[in-house]
């Protein structure tokens, strides 16, 4: 397998020293040791902080898509109404999983170079439809989009709509997150993007309400949320916990919090915002539109009209640079420079634009 120098794909991004440290270290039986329940409650303290919420957090071994799929199958039964928000390749695809275990889906749809508007239409969506669930992605990478979350939480609290279900795999650690001043009852995250993570780990913050829905439901699988409920007052986990995950989980998070929260925040900001204009001074064209929220961690770029993917990304690996392509409409049309967490970083930025703005003149 080839490694790039320049690794600057959208997740899983680069992994800092301190945090493989973590991994190589030998710990007991997680299941057995008090040790282990320690760093849990430990970790999911301090994610708490990083997430603005007061609610427990579920950590399970795996990438990001077991809190996706984990979080629908405890909470919908075949009949429930969801009401999905797309903006993207995730945001619409959240609707197909909900549809896949019998929900009845309806979609509030936007384009895909759009964030969330007319929110006239979606609060007539919520008066009409009367869902159990809103489902919405707060970062869609593919686009490089971040939707606003506020006006959302104030409809969801207005109109009494049971649970609000957000995908926040690719903003934790890069975005701020106010989880219960959104209102979001099942806020999933993932450690493969800002918290510069292998991806192994994801976990769900879950509110009140929505554990007394998982109750209901008491959906058995693998990636079922029942189990975590209460967990640190029970005597086991429900399989064998990854101690290794978990310890590299709360190195990152020591990391961002001796950064300091905000300081992590604006330094995403101002290296994309930074990215985008030097992008643009070289002749990109942006995938957005104007109108459109971008995301502090992750840029999409329009492939230049006079090559295609293929070779443009060929060319980039040849010089060393790797970036991502997208998935969808988007395969093939959009390349994406994942500027989150360890890869939010001016001296790796600079030689990743170097390398683009020569491509781009050699084109």
């Amino acid at each position: 397998m080839k490694v790039y120098p320049i690794p600057m794909v959208p997740g899983p991004v680069q992994v800092p020293k301190r945090i493989l440290e973590a991994y190589l270290t030998q710990y007991g039986s997680p299941d057995l040791e008090s040790d282990y329940r320690d760093l849990y409650l430990q970790t999911q303290t301090k994610m708490q902080q990083l997430m603005g919420t007061k609610n427990q957090i579920a950590f399970m071994t795996g990438e990001g898509m077991i809190s996706l799929w984990g979080s629908l199958k405890s909470t919908i039964k075949p009949g429930d109404r969801v009401l999905t928000l797309g903006t993207g390749v995730f945001g619409y695809g959240i609707g197909d999983l909900a549809r896949s275990i019998g929900a009845e889906v309806e979609t509030v749809g936007f384009e895909y170079d759009e964030t969330l508007h007319d929110w006239e239409r979606i609060e007539a969506a919520i008066i009409n439809f009367k869902p159990k669930m809103i489902t919405v992605v707060h970062c869609e990478t593919p686009s490089g989009s971040l939707n606003p979350m506020e006006r959302l939480g104030e409809l969801k609290k207005k109109h009494n709509v049971p649970l609000l279900y957000a995908d926040m795999v690719a903003s934790i650690g890069g975005v701020e997150v106010r989880t219960d001043d959104w209102q979001v009852d099942l806020a999933l995250g993932g450690s493969q993007k800002a918290l510069s993570l292998p991806c192994d780990i994801s976990f769900v913050a879950v509110s009140s309400r929505a554990w007394e829905v998982i109750r209901e439901v008491k959906y058995p699988g693998y990636d079922a949320l029942l189990p975590f409920d209460q967990i640190l007052d029970k005597d086991d986990f429900p399989y064998t916990p990854h101690w290794h995950g978990m310890a590299a989980m709360y190195t990152s998070l020591n990391l961002i919090q001796e950064e300091g929260f905000q300081a992590v925040y604006q330094r995403h900001e101002k290296l994309a915002e930074n990215t985008r204009r030097v992008l643009l001074e070289i002749g990109y064209k942006l995938f957005l539109k104007p109108s459109a929220i971008s995301s502090p961690t992750v840029t999409a770029v329009n492939v230049p009209s006079s090559t295609d993917w293929q070779t443009f990304d060929n060319r980039l690996r040849a010089e060393g640079l790797v970036v991502g392509g997208s998935y969808g409409p988007l395969a093939g049309k959009v390349f994406r420079i994942g500027h989150m967490g360890a890869q939010s970083n001016q001296e790796l930025l600079d030689k990743a634009l170097k390398i683009l703005r020569k491509i781009y003149q050699q084109l």
